[in-house]
């Protein structure tokens, strides 16, 4: 499996909707977006900070978040969630993705600002991380959480998700979900043409 070549970062957004129809950007993360990130990381409730990173931490450190703000390499790729609040885009929720040759699968973490949760942007962001998944080729999408995390739990129930013990660690649980999408069948009009332009167009892999 090869990535495709990010050359424009912005023509690969895509625009979900809240429950009561607030539109949503998704959008990869930007070297300009390091201070607004790690605000958002700061300013989440402890509980979600907690659920986030499976352990207590009050901000990213310096090394994880230039990792977040660099997308592609090593097949990691981090995407904000932002929503236009008194003409300001501001960021509701993030995302971390990975993809594994070796299994053909999609690894994932996300989060939601506590303000915003219980409006639907995580159901939206969840079923966009799938058909970023699909357009990699990958088989299987799979996060892991802790077991007090009620809401993630709920959440990837709802979407789908099978839950099996987490390899290594018995506070986690791994929720998982098998793909099997066809290219032009992705539901996500973006991810679908860049799914059918990679297999079509040699020239837009590495």
């Amino acid at each position: 499996m090869t990535r495709l070549r990010f050359d424009e970062l912005r023509q690969h957004s895509d625009v979900l909707r809240s429950r009561e129809g607030q539109p949503v950007t998704v959008r990869f993360v930007e070297p300009r977006d390091a201070e607004a990130l790690q605000n958002y990381f700061r300013s989440l409730t402890t509980n979600s900070r907690y659920n986030r990173f499976l352990g207590a931490t009050r901000e990213l450190p310096p090394s994880l978040l230039n990792d977040f703000i660099h997308v592609g390499e090593a097949d990691r790729f981090s995407v904000v969630a932002t929503i236009m609040v008194d003409g300001r885009e501001t960021i509701v929720g993030e995302a971390r993705y990975a993809f594994h040759a070796d299994t053909a699968s999609i690894e994932f973490g996300m989060s939601i600002y506590d303000r915003w949760q219980g409006n639907g942007i995580g159901k939206a962001l969840l079923s966009n991380l799938e058909c970023r998944a699909a357009s990699f080729g990958a088989e299987r999408i799979f996060g892991d959480t802790l077991r007090s995390n009620t809401a993630m739990i709920g959440l990837a129930r709802k979407s789908g998700y099978a839950f099996t013990a987490s390899p290594g660690d018995w506070k986690l649980v791994r929720f998982q979900k098998e793909i099997h999408v066809e290219p032009q069948e992705i539901p996500c009009a973006s991810w679908r043409l860049a799914a059918i332009s990679r297999g079509a167009m040699s020239s837009l892999a590495v």
